[in-house]
């Protein structure tokens, strides 16, 4: 279990550079998909089978596929990603950001549950989705929420 996580977390950081650092933004894509399905083994391998078939679908499946079509819709796809005068920053910023999560993470008191994770998990999280007593009323107000953000949208970008 141990070796799992830490392959695929190594894979995970290996494709995520990868995908920063490849000029040919298809190559990039390409790698941001590995990346995706080698999440969704780290949550396989942690026991969470629900956010595991989650990520295949959506991320996988879905946001991936949008993004290479998008990007075999351009037209200046062997140029890859341009240089320009923000590099130095965006690599200070970032920098700072890491240095703040890993001392964050090292310093934190991360509680360990004893409890043997759920088998399987998918029941036990629709029953907390769509029970009223738990999250339900939350989950329609974001549904409606994305709802009027995508007829906001629309309305934005419509021809006038």
């Amino acid at each position: 279990m141990v070796a799992a996580f830490l392959l695929f977390s190594v894979g995970i950081i290996v494709s995520a550079l990868a995908v920063v650092l490849l000029k040919n933004i298809f190559r990039a894509s390409l790698m941001l998909v590995f990346c995706f399905f080698l999440i969704a083994g780290l949550f396989a391998s942690l026991s969470a089978d629900f956010l595991a078939a989650i990520q295949v679908l959506i991320y996988v499946g879905a946001i991936s596929v949008l993004i290479i079509l998008a990007i075999m819709l351009t037209r200046e796809i062997t140029l890859g990603s341009l240089t320009n005068k923000l590099g130095i920053p965006a690599l200070v910023a970032s920098g700072f950001v890491s240095v703040s999560l890993i001392v964050t993470a090292i310093n934190t008191d991360w509680p360990v549950s004893q409890a043997p994770p759920a088998d399987p998990t998918t029941p036990l999280l629709a029953n907390l989705l769509f029970s009223p007593e738990h999250f339900m009323l939350p989950l329609e107000m974001a549904a409606v929420l994305l709802l009027t953000t995508i007829i906001g949208a629309i309305i934005l970008v419509r021809d006038k």
